[in-house]
């Protein structure tokens, strides 16, 4: 069986202990638990700052590491399960569970619970925080600051509408490897959105098209997302989508006729899937 390289913590000189009856490698150890201590961290592919940036951390997000080189961790996101380098200090060892999330798709903290303090962030939708203290309509958050508790939700507290979720994003750069709300790629968007509503995808375009549900292309709806070679998006309405694509370099909503010509036109060809979650 051909395990897949982006989601499982192993090489061929190191392995997470768990996966000694799975995976062959020189030596195993323990995931060393750890959370994102920035607002989003990008986890690379090599540990270098110009390195590719294949997936993001969001503040609060745990980060198991397996080890250490040149100022990088290498190891596991636990959100989305992928592996890759990331600079070690954004990073904290993991020290409680969250009970908060931003529900905001960004929002600022603040040195202390006044907005006319030092603004700190902006955190994502879905960053992950533990509240050590209340004051009016303002929270402490453990290594952030100060948020105003609108912006926050309980953890397990979900959207219901994953389109509603994705349209927060419209207008928002198109981002390689992104998932933060500065910046986001195509499977990022959906990832958010998705799991805003209490539904986990998988990171890439290729392993989201297999889950879910296959749906006949007449019957698209809210919600079900259109799958090209590399790319996804998703249906506001029986005719329309939203994207994060490098068309637009930003997220973006058209007709999925527009969509469909032009990829037909260019290297990209006609859809491959049809999903629903």
């Amino acid at each position: 069986m051909s395990l897949d390289p982006r989601v499982v913590l192993a090489r061929g000189d190191l392995a997470a202990r768990d996966l000694e009856a799975i995976v062959t490698a020189d030596r195993y150890a323990d995931r060393r638990r750890y959370a994102c201590a920035a607002p989003a961290a990008a986890i690379r592919r090599d540990p270098s700052p110009d390195a590719e940036q294949m997936d993001q951390l969001l503040f609060g997000e745990g980060f198991d590491v397996l080890d250490e080189t040149g100022g990088f961790a290498w190891g596991q996101a636990r959100r989305d399960g992928y592996v890759g380098f990331v600079e070690s200090a954004a990073l904290k060892p993991a020290d409680g569970a969250p009970d908060v999330k931003v529900s905001a798709v960004r929002t600022y903290a603040f040195a202390e619970p006044s907005i006319k303090t030092r603004a700190l962030g902006p955190y994502s939708l879905g960053s992950l925080l533990r509240i050590e203290a209340r004051q009016g309509r303002f929270a402490r958050a453990a290594g952030a600051g100060w948020f105003v508790e609108d912006h926050l939700a309980p953890i397990g507290a979900f959207a219901a509408d994953p389109a509603g979720v994705a349209e927060l994003y419209l207008g928002a750069p198109y981002l390689w490897g992104g998932r933060e709300s500065l910046g986001l790629d195509c499977s990022g968007l959906t990832l958010q959105a998705f799991g805003a509503c209490g539904i986990a995808l998988p990171r890439d375009t290729d392993q989201q098209a297999q889950a879910g549900t296959a749906v006949a292309e007449g019957d698209l709806r809210r919600g079900d997302l259109v799958f090209w070679k590399g790319h996804v998006a998703m249906m506001l309405d029986g005719a329309t989508i939203i994207h994060a694509n490098a068309h637009h370099m930003a997220t973006a909503k058209e007709p999925l006729s527009v969509t469909r010509a032009r990829y037909v036109a260019g290297a990209v060809g006609e859809p491959t899937a049809f999903r629903r979650y």
